[in-house]
């Protein structure tokens, strides 16, 4: 790829990657070089939707894989299709393939997303791959990899809830790509996309109160820009069906309840629900009590709960 074809490409994805020009160069560079990649963050970054967008940019074939805990190396790879066993035997046109052995054909992105999510033994498959460009599959022979394949993934921080470590033979063969949270001004941008005719600030709340999540003693997991944008979305519908407007305090705290309780996590031990702990920054972004006001304003009339 040739330094202008790099840069249009990167320059195309402004407007569907927010706010990730810096991950968007790191991507395209190391794919550029050949080499897989690793990207490493909260959910709800944009990491799948980034992979994603540069793989369409650049024309390569993308097949997707979901990490669980059900990834079998069998699933991975593929298998013998038993009902034709019983009559063909082992002959290689009765091999189905898995999305790892297509991507290797095709020379195509192999996308494992929570990567850290998948046994052992499945992860095994892929150093082995990564560090061998092939394969060899029993009763069926050597599958090697086409010009191109590459193993791109993603995956949450260890201590997301059903996450094991990542081997250092993972990431000895990997580039690993660190996205974080974007900054408010980028989220607001991401949440506000679409939505017209919003009160001027209102957004600017609406993404304060979700990036405080992130932060607040007693919730172990914040959430993502998701809820910023479900948020949104809720409020605006809400205001409607009620014909009230967004900056109605029972159609804001309502909206924020149903679009955030959900994806924060409490901490073990806290006695607090979500729903007490939304209520409580939707006061203090949205209805803050007066200076000089001891106590914490009480949830608006009419909110539910």
């Amino acid at each position: 790829m040739t330094q202008s074809s790099r840069s249009s490409l990167i320059a195309s994805l402004d407007d569907t990657v927010i706010g990730r020009r810096r991950e968007v160069e790191l991507v395209v560079a190391a794919l550029d070089a050949d080499r897989h990649v690793l990207l490493e963050g909260p959910p709800g970054t944009g990491k799948s939707t980034l992979l994603r967008a540069v793989a369409e940019g650049l024309g390569i074939g993308f097949v997707f894989v979901e990490g669980n805990a059900e990834l079998t190396p069998a699933r991975l790879v593929g298998h013998f299709d038993p009902a034709r066993v019983l009559t063909d035997g082992y002959d290689p046109d009765v091999f189905v393939d898995g999305p790892l052995v297509t991507a290797m054909r095709d020379g195509s992105l192999l996308y494992v997303e929570e990567i850290n999510r998948i046994p052992e033994e499945t992860l095994n498959v892929l150093i082995t791959v990564m560090s061998e460009g092939e394969l060899n599959v029993p009763r069926y022979g050597r599958v090697a990899a086409s010009s191109g394949f590459r193993l791109v993934a993603a995956m949450n921080p260890f201590d997301a809830v059903g996450t094991a470590r990542i081997s250092g033979a993972v990431y000895d063969r990997v580039c690993r790509v660190s996205v974080g949270y974007q900054n408010a001004e980028v989220e607001q941008r991401i949440a506000g996309r679409g939505m017209k005719n919003l009160p001027d600030g209102w957004l600017d709340k609406v993404v304060e109160l979700v990036r405080r999540t992130r932060t607040h003693s007693d919730l172990r997991v914040g959430s993502s820009v998701r809820g910023a944008i479900d948020m949104t979305a809720v409020t605006v519908s809400l205001a409607s069906v009620r014909s009230l407007t967004v900056l109605d305090a029972g159609v804001g705290l309502d909206a924020a309840l149903v679009a955030l309780s959900g994806r924060v996590r409490v901490r073990e031990g806290s006695v607090r629900t979500a729903e007490d702990i939304i209520t409580e920054l939707w006061n203090e972004v949205f209805a803050p009590a007066p200076q000089g006001e001891s106590g914490k304003a009480s949830a608006p009339v009419g909110a539910t709960h």
